[in-house]
């Protein structure tokens, strides 16, 4: 079993202090916690928990009601597929197919070098495009099977330098 890496909760102190007498927030400082480490890990849950006087359970049951919130980190590059109904139509379980077969990962799951993370979601807003995924925010429309792996190996060969 890998060991895990200690996270710096000094960095969330000042999201805590702006939200701490703000009732209804918790929300708020998820998000923004999230921002800071790329997923809410669970000593971030527990202090915060701790400093804001919430039940551990409560922050957990918020945190996975919502899919914004990931309770465990992404690869450097999060691959958004498109799940859409135009998508949907256009081939995008072939496009998924394809992610799969390129770097072994299913929705939901990160590659073995942390590299890659797939996350199949509802509708990214490019239906006249589709089929779509977004990479790192960026946006590649009307996919092939074939244009989608030379995506994914263009960014693999920049050796997880930013897209």
């Amino acid at each position: 079993m890998e060991e895990k890496k200690a996270i710096d909760l000094k960095k969330i102190e000042p999201v805590l202090n702006e939200y701490r007498d703000v009732p209804g927030s918790l929300i708020a400082i998820l998000q923004k916690t999230q921002a800071i480490y790329g997923y809410l890990p669970e000593e971030a849950i527990t202090y915060i928990a701790e400093e804001t006087g919430t039940a551990p359970a409560t922050i957990y049951g918020v945190a996975t009601f919502y899919a914004q919130f990931r309770l465990q980190p992404v690869g450097k590059h999060l691959i958004m597929l498109c799940q859409g109904t135009a998508c949907h139509v256009n081939g995008a379980e072939l496009i998924s197919a394809a992610i799969t077969d390129e770097l072994g990962i299913e929705d939901g799951e990160t590659t073995e070098d942390g590299l890659f993370s797939m996350e199949h979601v509802a509708c990214l807003g490019c239906c006249s495009l589709s089929p779509v995924m977004m990479i790192n925010g960026k946006t590649y429309s009307t996919l092939t099977p074939d244009k989608c792996r030379k995506v994914l190996r263009e960014l693999a060969s920049e050796g997880g330098a930013d897209a």
